[in-house]
């Protein structure tokens, strides 16, 4: 399944709005933005995608975790200015390909790996990351990688347990 078109939403008139461009979830995008915007802001007030969560706002909770080039960040410190037309933004409303889930919200699902939903979006996002990352092969080492990721609700032995599944499977 194809990510859907983003459209970004009108800028509120500043004076000094500034054109910002980049790729979100494979799709080109530019966007006018007050140079103070986070990249969070601009995914979820600009452009609609409001999978990714505005948790602590300071870069504590990890909720916000997106890719950018290939690398998680937290978008609530990443001031969307930053952002030339070569950068990749991908959220968890592009992590999919071809209609089928990431290997990690598959297992996410399978193991339960949620309860509330709210850090899930960033959950998964670190994680899809951190397949790609040097990390350790004990669970030790896989709690030391998401730890920037919290879940109030306490789901991490499943989340645990779905990262295991795919890093198996790798």
């Amino acid at each position: 399944m194809a990510a859907p078109a983003v459209r970004p939403r009108p800028a509120p008139a500043a004076a000094s709005a500034m054109t910002v461009a980049f790729s979100i979830n494979g799709q080109p995008c530019s966007v006018e933005l007050d140079p103070r915007t986070t990249l969070l802001d601009c995914l979820r007030e600009r452009l609609a995608l409001t999978g990714t969560k505005k948790g602590c706002d300071h870069g504590q909770c990890g909720a916000c975790t997106v890719h950018l080039n290939g690398r998680r960040v937290n978008a609530c410190l990443v001031l969307a200015a930053t952002l030339d037309g070569n950068d990749e933004v991908i959220t968890i409303e592009g992590l999919a390909r071809d209609g089928a889930l990431h290997p990690v919200q598959q297992a996410f699902l399978e193991h339960d790996g949620y309860q509330c939903g709210y850090c899930t979006a960033g959950q998964i996002m670190s994680a899809a990351a951190l397949l790609n990352e040097p990390c350790g092969p004990s669970d030790a080492d896989v709690k030391e990688c998401m730890s920037g990721n919290i879940c109030r609700c306490g789901a991490y032995a499943n989340i645990l347990a779905a990262i295991r599944q795919v890093r198996a499977a790798s």
